[in-house]
């Protein structure tokens, strides 16, 4: 019988979420969504030392920002889930909220004769260590150390059972076969095979705080949960034999998910993991929202910094899987049809920083004037500009104009930008006039054979007649300048210079007509007396 797909994103709230690791729970989410399964989010707190507060409903946040919707495991409002419910029957979904099931289970294995007691301190595996190193050999807790240290292997039963009681910082630690080898099965690498000669016996309980590692929670929930596919970062490939041997320890073989270990995200230069350094050096976030630590430092995110979630997401797509084609831009529900771990290649993927901005503005261009037009409202309020939805002449000593203008001008400015934000670095002359100009502009454009001409083309506009609309007033514009044999890009790089502060901006035309008569003409007058 054909089990119903059901993978699982089980973060660890240690901190802000990266881009890779949101990346993964894309992956699953696009493999369980293909398949008509489910995507389920657990949260692997097992260790209480790297605990961090807010890290988990960041984590919650940041995916619901990006549409990454769990099916189960986190509820309506954004909580991780701890009561049980027909569409959450494996709550709870933090594993601290588990640990009473973690210690049934690796006192099978020890039954079982695979786990063992260990007794060792700190201090006694730090000697062992420096023991080792110094006579040229590399200190590994396995089959040919075990017996030497201190555990229930090596110790008389009444010790160590002695020991169970009176201590209060042993471990359960797998007990690794000796010279076997591990044959796996990976969806992305492939076969591969591992001899457990090479491998530590890992703890999986610890004691000190009745906590499973992440090893032993991972194995029992996934199989609690009916997990069909484990789809991780290739960081947890070293501990996939440890995994299937545990699968096969505990009789769950017949059940086991398949695995498939995503590469990494390789910094700007291919050269190692991306990291917030590089975000930090380069001037890119590497989180997808903004995160502010315990010593109040800011970390950028990907919002704040006025991406669209479907360009983080479909940038994040692309980031180590091709769809057998030239295609770059998919939406979410076109990435759930195309996907497949088929297509996810073995080696990392290098982050380009200019290749999230064309997503970016790609996406930019696919949005209406009427979204844009309200995402760029707030922008121009932050910058003291008021905006109405009654139609009004601009007034700009008030800093008060219509929604229509700011239409306008978003249709007029959209193709040229990236971000919303670029929308006022493009064209805040058309809100507020400018009180210097560029300097080498000036020096180049601002000549007396330049602005005499230019000042006698201002009249002719002032002096227009026609409805005073771009359509209308360009033709004759050009017509006239051409007419008197005036050079055109001198002459309206001078009236720009005017109207823009620099000799950049849009057509002439459509600057005048949108500030129209009154406000081209107190522009004219303050470049004739500042320059």
């Amino acid at each position: 019988m054909t089990r119903k797909t059901r993978v699982r994103f089980a973060p660890s709230p240690t901190g802000p979420l990266h881009m890779g690791g949101v990346r993964t729970a894309l992956y699953n989410y696009l493999f369980a969504k293909q398949r008509g399964g489910d995507f389920i989010i657990r949260i692997e707190d097992t260790d209480s030392q790297r605990f961090v507060p807010g890290a988990e409903k960041y984590i919650i946040e940041a995916l619901n920002w990006c549409g990454i919707v769990p099916d189960e495991g986190v509820d309506q409002n954004g909580q991780i889930v701890e009561t049980a419910s027909e569409r959450h029957p494996h709550a709870p979904y933090r594993q601290s909220q588990r640990k009473g099931l973690y210690r049934q289970y690796a006192d099978q294995l020890v039954e079982g004769g695979f786990a063992y007691y260990a007794f060792d301190t700190a201090e006694e595996l730090g000697a062992k260590r420096a023991e080792m190193e110094a006579a040229g050999q590399t200190f590994i807790y396995n089959q040919t150390t075990r017996m030497g240290l201190r555990n229930s292997l090596s110790l008389p039963e009444s010790e160590w059972k002695e020991l169970l009681e009176t201590r209060t910082d042993w471990t359960i630690r797998f007990k690794m076969p000796e010279n076997r080898v591990v044959k796996m099965d990976d969806l992305i690498r492939g076969h591969v095979e591992v001899n457990t000669d090479t491998l530590d016996d890992k703890v999986l309980w610890k004691r000190a705080d009745e906590l499973p590692t992440y090893h032993l929670a991972n194995i029992v929930d996934d199989h609690l949960m009916e997990i069909t596919e484990v789809i991780r970062g290739e960081e947890w490939l070293p501990s996939l034999p440890l995994h299937y041997l545990l699968y096969e320890a505990f009789g769950w073989t017949e059940t086991q998910p398949r695995f498939a270990h995503l590469s990494l995200l390789l910094k700007p230069d291919g050269k190692g993991k991306l990291s917030k350094r590089d975000g930090d050096r380069l001037g890119f976030p590497v989180f997808p929202l903004q995160w502010i630590n315990a010593e109040g430092e800011v970390s950028r995110g990907y919002r704040e910094d006025g991406y669209f979630p479907e360009a983080f997401v479909n940038l994040l797509a692309m980031l180590g899987w091709n769809p057998g084609d030239d295609r770059e831009l998919f939406s979410l529900e076109e990435l759930v049809q195309a996907f497949s771990l088929e297509r996810v290649v073995k080696s990392g993927a290098r982050f380009n920083a200019d290749k999230a901005k064309w997503y970016n503005k790609e996406y930019l261009r696919t949005k209406s004037v009427e979204d844009l037009t309200d995402l760029y409202i707030p922008v121009l309020e932050a910058k003291g500009i008021t905006i109405t939805d009654e139609a009004q002449t601009p007034d700009f000593a008030g800093k008060t104009f219509s929604k229509d203008y700011v239409k306008r001008i978003v249709k007029l400015i959209q193709e040229r930008a990236t971000f919303v934000a670029d929308f006022w670095d493009i064209a805040s002359y058309l809100f507020i006039a400018p009180t210097s100009f560029v300097e080498k502009d000036a020096a180049k454009f601002w000549k007396e054979e330049n602005y005499t001409l230019a000042l006698q083309v201002a009249d002719f506009i002032l002096g227009f007649e026609g409805e005073f609309t771009k359509e209308s007033l360009e033709g004759p514009l050009e017509e006239y300048i051409r007419s008197n044999e005036w050079p055109m890009g001198k002459v309206m790089n001078c009236l720009r210079l005017a109207l823009v502060g620099a000799s950049s901006g849009l057509g002439i035309a459509d600057i005048v007509t949108l500030i129209g008569k009154e406000e081209f003409a107190k522009r004219i007058d303050f470049i004739k007396a500042t320059l």
